[in-house]
C-alpha cells in the first residue's frame, strides 16, 4: 500500500505475452484462442482477466453479427412479401438493405480488429486496460477491483 492505495498486481513477461495472444488470436480464431487460454492459464489474474475480456468481445460481437443478420433479412423477407412480385427483378430493399448489412458486418470486423491490437499492446505493456463496458463486467465476474487487486 502506498498512500492508502493498492499498488497493482505485478505481472510477469509470460503472463504479459499470454494476454497479448488472447488480444491478438480472437482477431483470427475468434472465441477459441480466448477461451483455449482462459481455461488453461486460469490460475493468473491478469491473463485471466485480458482472456475474458476478449472472450466477452467476441460473444458480443456474434450476438450482435446474428441480430443484425436476423432482423435485415426479416426486413427484406418482409419487404419482398409486401411487394408485388416482378419477374426476374432485383427488389429495391434488397438493393438497399444489403449494402448497409455488408457495411455494418465490415464496422464491427474493423471494431473488434482495432480492439483486439490496441488492447493486446496494452497487456503486452502489462496494463490491466479494460475494455468500455465489458472490462468492468470482468473485474465483476473475476472478483477483482482496479489493477488485479482481489476483492
Amino acid at each position: 500500500m502506498v498512500d492508502g492505495t493498492q499498488i497493482p498486481t505485478a505481472t510477469t513477461q509470460d503472463e504479459r505475452t499470454i494476454a497479448l495472444l488472447a488480444h491478438m488470436l480472437q482477431i483470427v480464431l475468434w472465441w477459441i484462442a480466448p477461451l483455449i487460454i482462459l481455461v488453461i492459464k486460469r490460475n493468473s489474474r491478469f491473463i485471466s482477466f485480458h482472456a475474458l475480456q476478449a472472450l466477452l468481445l467476441q460473444g458480443v460481437y456474434l450476438l450482435v453479427l446474428l441480430a443484425g443478420l436476423t432482423l435485415g433479412f426479416g426486413a427484406l423477407a418482409f419487404a419482398a412479401l409486401m411487394s408485388p412480385p416482378a419477374q426476374h427483378a432485383t427488389h429495391p430493399e434488397f438493393v438497399f438493405f444489403m449494402p448497409i448489412l455488408v457495411v455494418a458486418w465490415m464496422s464491427m470486423g474493423l471494431l473488434v480488429l482495432l480492439a483486439g491490437i490496441i488492447y493486446g499492446v496494452k497487456a503486452g505493456r502489462g496494463e490491466w486496460a479494460e475494455y468500455p463496458v465489458l472490462g468492468r463486467w470482468c473485474l465483476r465476474l473475476l472478483k477483482l477491483g482496479p489493477g488485479g487487486i482481489p476483492r
